[in-house]
């Protein structure tokens, strides 16, 4: 069956944790992320042909119409395209729809590298660093108070996936607070980016990076409850430029450069 090939737990599975989410466990969802981790991997790279039908049907063990399902989520995804005569074509990387979670989560099931971090980091800063400095201006007294929470409940946390949940739920608010609709559409993006922080380096393994996270997320909250909007933007910069150096750094150190 294809179960058991799943790893019992996916960064998928972490992520919805973490967000609050049910994974999905049916077989249309564990083909889709063995093929999306395949075709990340480069196991599968871009121009190359799938395998047959009857070649996937007798690795993954499923019905032809779970099969089919997982080739159509992978095309509406932007990574795959199928042709008459051809076969089914993986697409190039720019074609990839980089905002969807799944293409995300299989980049991190993937082994994820500085350069994807540092992108996450960039696009990061040129939606958040203004979504708090709208939420400084538009927030209501319920918002703020729940930033100012969430802060402190950050340096409560015991555990880096207790630590991360309420991370999330800071920067959510944030963009809930700041009243555009639009803020909402990058939370795959955060999610990911919170998931990967806490995954290869959490500030919970530090006490002082610890209290430095703790207090930059203060920083935040404390500008948009004053409702000053240049602090917002520099203190929320800061947060996401000091995420990702921990998070490279601790990358370096693992896998360090051969001489």
């Amino acid at each position: 069956m294809v179960t058991r090939e799943v790893p019992e737990r996916t960064t998928g599975d972490l992520i919805a944790s973490i967000a609050g989410r049910v994974p999905m466990r049916n077989l249309h969802s564990q083909v889709l992320w063995q093929l999306g981790v395949a075709i990340v991997r480069g196991d599968y790279p871009e121009g190359a042909i799938l395998p047959s039908d009857s070649d996937l049907l007798a690795r993954f063990s499923v019905s032809r119409t779970v099969l089919r399902e997982a080739l159509k989520t992978l095309a509406a995804k932007g990574m795959i395209e199928a042709r008459a005569r051809i076969g089914t074509r993986v697409l190039p990387r720019q074609r990839w729809n980089l905002f969807d979670s799944d293409v995300l989560s299989w980049h991190f099931e993937a082994g994820p590298d500085v350069a994807l971090l540092r992108s996450l980091a960039e696009i990061r800063i040129g939606v958040e660093v203004e979504s708090a400095a709208l939420a400084a201006v538009r927030r209501n007294e319920e918002q703020a108070a729940a930033l100012l929470a969430c802060a402190d409940r950050m340096g409560e946390a015991k555990t880096a996936e207790e630590f991360a949940r309420t991370d999330l739920q800071f920067h959510r608010t944030v963009a809930e607070a700041s009243g555009n609709p639009f803020m909402a559409s990058i939370s795959a993006l955060v999610e990911l980016a919170l998931t990967a922080a806490f995954t290869i380096s959490s500030p919970v393994e530090d006490e002082a990076a610890m209290r430095a996270t703790v207090r930059a997320h203060g920083r935040i909250a404390e500008a948009i409850m004053a409702g000053d909007a240049d602090e917002a933007r520099v203190a929320m910069k800061a947060v996401i430029t000091e995420g990702f150096g921990r998070a490279a750094g601790r990358m370096a150190l693992n896998d360090p450069v051969e001489t």
